[in-house]
């Protein structure tokens, strides 16, 4: 296949993922075998907010048995360092589960939030920590004892962070409406999608998350993906 690009612009190599390899998890369809390739261009996905599904991205699945040719990158920044890793289960918790500060003992999900202040089902989520999760503290540290980890990426997780949400309403609502992340509609929209890969933020470098709604995931349709792309600056 040609290398896929943004009009006459290569699109660089972020990563490829070799199915066959990583453990299988209830919920999350990804193939059995064959290997996922993922071809993004960071600075022009960041800067386009509303950027359509492979306009500056796409993913590429190739199932095994496929007779294939090694391709000559079109330039030498299309291609990152090839390196060795190693895979591991790390625990990630929605966000608004996230343990806080020591002192306050809220997830910045509720920073600043009075009751009088919070919405209707801001409260029903606080009413549900309180009530049904007397032993939430416990089950926190018992997750990340067993689960920990500090890895630079990750396949799997959730999309309830506040650029996330954001992008993902902005490119798939229409143009001009907008959810806040800690409304309830914008969190069962992310509900619907589930992160492919995903890149730890790395200071004055842009990193990139590329999702995918679940029912898209179960059917194969790579060409649904979204990406969303941050950069940590002062």
């Amino acid at each position: 296949m040609k290398w896929p690009s943004a009009g006459d612009i290569p699109l660089p190599l972020l990563l490829s993922v070799d199915c066959g390899a990583l453990p299988r998890v209830d919920g999350y369809d990804l193939p059995a075998d064959g290997t996922l390739l993922f071809f993004v261009h960071q600075e022009m996905d960041f800067s386009e907010l509303r950027a359509d599904a492979g306009q500056y991205a796409r993913v590429v699945y190739v199932p095994d048995g496929t007779e294939t040719a090694v391709a000559e990158p079109p330039s030498s920044a299309c291609v990152r360092e090839r390196i060795d890793v190693c895979a591991e289960l790390r625990a990630d918790l929605p966000l608004w589960l996230e343990e806080g500060d020591e002192d306050e003992g809220w997830h910045e999900f509720w920073e600043d939030l009075e009751w009088e202040d919070m919405s209707p089902f801001q409260q029903q989520l606080a009413r549900y920590m309180e009530r049904e999760l007397p032993h939430l503290d416990e089950l926190r540290s018992l997750a990340y004892r067993l689960w920990s980890s500090g890895a630079y990426l990750v396949i799997g997780g959730y999309a309830d962070d506040e650029a996330t949400v954001g992008s993902l309403t902005a490119k798939t609502l229409a143009k001009g409406e907008w959810l806040s992340y800690m409304d309830e509609d914008a969190l069962r929209l992310a509900s619907e999608w589930i992160p492919l890969a995903n890149e730890a933020r790395v200071y004055a470098e842009h990193y990139t998350k590329f999702m995918i709604r679940h029912d898209d995931l179960a059917a194969a349709r790579w060409d649904k993906a979204l990406t969303v792309t941050n950069f940590e600056a002062p």
